[in-house]
């Protein structure tokens, strides 16, 4: 995997990879923009302040699911701690849920980051730093940035996670202070809810003393990993951008703090720095893959770190698409997401660390996004609780999941973006599918209607993926049994054949929750 671009992202200072040139700009396009995002918040019923907030505090749409959300029903939090197998999320500072507290439709996502000429052009180039964002919420009052980590926290709780892995990006300035903020959240929401302190070595260039010194009063927070023998986890990005003999002085350092150290080194290049790094480290990880065909060598890294005893903790992707890097990965719309996770299931991986949970400019999120709303949490729950409990948890609710691209991988014009995104080198080669993933109580007929296809098939009990051939225009899913309609779902964002950005990402929706 290519170096991750780690920079301050927000309002007051948001600058990455430097400058680049392009368009003039179009003045009328963050307006439209705008327009077409509180068209989508009107319908999703967060178009307004008034009335959003639950009697906890919480904005409707991200309180705990229902029983109708999910295809099974997922064990509470007592039954999935139980166990060894810990399940986090990498949590990137720069894309909290809002950077300013605005409206959706005005607020610093929708001008700067989505807008191709946002941000005084600066990513014009690229068309737009994002292609997605944070799934949207009204204005809050009082300490917003506190109660957005908290829901964040809350979010991922209840999809059965153990705790975030963030990355730190800096020692001072905003990307440091909202890991307090979110190691302050965590405590507050749920005390069992863990913080992994991840170092990032892309970012950071800094002394084994200074970096030891920043750690140790992150330590001082109840909410920072530990192992049960009191050992601090930390998790290093690209660990061996520094040798072995530079990680055991931090480790020294902190234990002059009085930290004994749980090192979980997290690589680039996992077999070349395996056997060097293995007498400083508690456990092993990689960044991993994010093409479907990629997996081959998990069973083989997960090899590696139980022989040279070390405990493994798996990556678990959706997908990545960077158009600041021209560059993406074939995902196979949720083929990724599926054989990542079944490779930490059936490969015998220790820990999981879904990568990731808001790198929107990586396209990597699990979190409630605006294109996918908790399709990809929802999916990965599943899959977590066979993880944690040993079991697959049986399917009580007949529930359709599609996702698709809203253009063609093959597009080559795109007026608002000069650089456009290649295939990685070695990724699977680009399709342009729907995939139709059905979770089904009992055998059930399935209507699609993929622009003006339709394809009619008999999907059987249990988990299905059914691929057809990507149309313009939406995708409808229906599922019928004894001429009954049991689930039904419909994309919400058409597929182009005009577009003015490229954007390969897959989108997703589920009949469990409305079409988000």
């Amino acid at each position: 995997m290519t170096d991750r671009h780690m920079t301050d992202h927000h309002p007051e200072h948001a600058t990455r990879h430097g400058r680049r040139q392009g368009h003039p700009r179009r003045l009328a396009l963050a307006a439209v923009l705008g327009l077409l995002l509180l068209g989508l918040l009107a319908g999703a019923g967060l178009a307004s302040v008034a009335g959003t907030g639950g009697d906890d505090g919480t904005p409707q749409g991200e309180r705990p699911a229902d029983s109708t959300a999910l295809p099974f029903d997922l064990p509470p939090a007592k039954e999935l701690r139980a166990g060894p197998h810990l399940v986090f999320a990498h949590y990137f500072p720069p894309f909290p849920l809002s950077l300013d507290n605005r409206p959706a439709a005005q607020d610093y996502y929708t001008r700067n980051y989505l807008d191709p000429q946002g941000e005084n052009g600066k990513h014009a180039a690229y068309g737009g730093l994002l292609r997605d964002r944070p799934q949207p919420r009204p204005p809050r009052g009082g300490d917003w940035r506190l109660a957005d980590l908290e829901q964040e926290v809350r979010t991922a709780r209840d999809a059965g996670l153990d705790g975030f892995t963030v990355d730190i990006l800096s020692l001072t300035g905003t990307n440091r202070q909202r890991v307090d903020l979110l190691l302050r959240a965590a405590h507050l929401v749920d005390p069992h809810f863990r913080i992994v302190l991840m170092p990032d070595m892309t970012a950071l260039h800094t002394d084994p003393r200074t970096l030891a010194d920043a750690l140790a009063l992150l330590a001082a927070h109840p909410a920072a990993h530990r192992l049960a023998d009191g050992r601090l986890v930390v998790s290093p990005f690209k660990a061996e951008a520094q040798d072995p003999a530079w990680w055991r002085r931090v480790m020294a350092r902190l234990a002059e703090h009085g930290i004994r150290t749980a090192l979980v080194p997290v690589f680039l290049d996992f077999r070349s720095n395996a056997q060097r790094f293995a007498p400083i480290s508690h456990a092993f990880s990689s960044w991993g893959n994010r093409s479907y065909t990629g997996q081959d060598g998990v069973p083989g890294d997960i090899r590696l770190a139980h022989r040279l005893g070390k405990k493994w903790m798996q990556p678990v992707s959706v997908q990545d698409t960077r158009p600041d890097q021209s560059v993406y990965d074939e995902a196979g719309n949720t083929a990724t997401l599926r054989s990542t996770w079944n490779h930490a299931i059936s490969d015998g991986a220790d820990w999981v660390q879904l990568t990731t949970w808001n790198d929107y400019s990586e396209g990597s999120q699990f979190a409630p996004s605006l294109h996918n709303g908790h399709t990809y949490l929802d999916l990965s729950s599943y899959y977590l609780t066979r993880f944690k409990t040993g079991h697959w948890p049986p399917i009580v609710r007949d529930t359709v999941y599609v996702t698709s691209r809203v253009q063609y991988a093959r597009t080559a014009d795109a007026p608002l973006q000069p650089l456009l995104m290649s295939p990685r080198q070695g990724t699977a080669t680009p399709r342009d599918d729907v995939e139709v993933l059905t979770f089904l109580t009992a055998p059930a007929d399935v209507t699609a209607e993929v622009g003006t296809d339709t394809h009619t098939y008999r999907a059987p009990r249990g988990v299905h993926a059914e691929l057809l051939p990507l149309r313009p225009g939406h995708t409808r899913a229906v599922v019928r049994r004894a001429g009954h309609t049991v689930a039904a779902v419909t994309t919400r964002y058409p597929v182009r054949t005009d577009v003015t950005v490229q954007d390969l990402q897959y989108y997703a929706v589920s009949s469990g929750r409305d079409g988000h």
